[in-house]
């Protein structure tokens, strides 16, 4: 009898423990720009382009004349937008595999240029996100700036 009440144990531990790795392996890392403290949610809502994100398989989500497609890079249309910058809407109490189920009610409470408390960014912004394309180190641009804030100045001056 013993030793049946001991392969009973056994073979229940085995197959727990098994099942834990199984869960394990199905989450998928969260993207660096991804915010912190919600390694355990699957979705983001991203309301400045009215995009979704997959963490588990890696992909954004996103409408394209009314069907919902997935691909591992951003459409076109979005790919000079700032992941690391931009807000992300944790979707904490969906559990299904369409998260635009509720993208008339995501869009509602999340509108273009929402932002909720403050997040910080998984890991660090990459170098590339930090230049705009096509800026060198002699661009007269920081030149053009101080002088549209010099005569901006000037203008708010001579108002007085």
């Amino acid at each position: 009898m013993k030793k049946l009440v001991f392969a009973s144990v056994l073979f229940m531990s085995v197959f727990f423990a098994h099942a834990q790795v199984s869960v394990n392996v199905n989450i998928g890392t969260p993207p660096s720009w991804g915010p912190e403290g919600y390694d355990n949610d699957r979705y983001y809502y991203l309301p400045d382009i009215d995009v979704y994100y997959d963490v588990n398989q890696s992909v954004f989500i996103y409408d394209n004349s009314g069907k919902w497609l997935r691909a591992k890079r951003l459409p076109s249309r979005y790919r000079q937008y700032d992941l690391y910058s931009g807000y992300k809407v944790v979707l904490t109490n969906y559990r299904g595999d369409a998260p635009y189920t509720y993208h008339t009610k995501h869009r509602a409470n999340y509108p273009k240029g929402y932002h909720g408390k403050p997040q910080k960014n998984r890991g660090p912004k990459p170098e590339k996100y930090n230049k705009p394309k096509g800026e060198h180190k002699h661009d007269n641009k920081n030149n053009s700036k101080k002088e549209s804030k010099k005569d901006h100045d000037h203008s708010h001056n001579d108002r007085h």
